[in-house]
C-alpha cells in the first residue's frame, strides 16, 4: 500500500500504512511525516531567528512527538516538541522567544494544524 509524493522540486517521499492496515512498512506513515514536518519547519525558522539575534547556533535537534483522537479521524489533538540547543550567546529568553514566534507566527506548517492543538515544548 506504499504511496510516493513527489514534490514541485521533483523529491521523492515514499509513505506506507501499518502493516495492521495493509502497509509493508516501506515508508513513514503521512501522520509520521506531519510531525517531521513541524520539526522541519520550525527549525528553519528558529535558526533563521537566531541568526537574525546574532547569535550563534551550533546545534540544533528536535523531536516532535503527537497526540492523537481515539476515534477516526484521528487527527492530532496536541503536539510536543522537544528542543536541545547549544551555541554562543543562547539565553533560555531568547531561545523561548524564537520557538514562540516560529510555532506562532511564522511555521506555516504549526499554523496549518493551530485548530484545536494544544502546543508544548521542552528546551534542553
Amino acid at each position: 500500500m506504499a504511496f510516493q509524493g513527489t514534490t514541485p522540486e521533483g523529491h521523492k517521499i515514499t509513505m506506507d500504512a501499518s502493516p495492521d492496515h495493509g502497509g509493508e512498512n516501506q515508508g513513514p506513515r503521512p501522520t509520521e511525516l506531519i510531525l517531521q514536518a513541524v520539526a522541519g519547519c520550525s527549525g528553519i525558522d528558529i535558526v533563521d531567528i537566531l541568526t537574525k539575534m546574532r547569535l550563534k547556533l551550533t546545534t540544533l535537534e528536535m523531536e516532535v512527538s503527537g497526540e492523537r483522537a481515539s476515534e477516526s479521524p484521528r487527527y492530532f489533538t496536541k503536539v510536543n516538541v522537544h528542543y536541545r540547543l547549544a551555541g554562543e550567546g543562547l539565553t533560555p529568553e531568547k531561545v523561548e522567544r524564537a520557538i514562540s514566534l516560529s510555532l506562532e507566527k511564522y511555521c506555516s506548517v504549526s499554523n496549518s494544524l493551530r485548530s484545536e492543538i494544544t502546543w508544548s515544548y521542552t528546551i534542553n
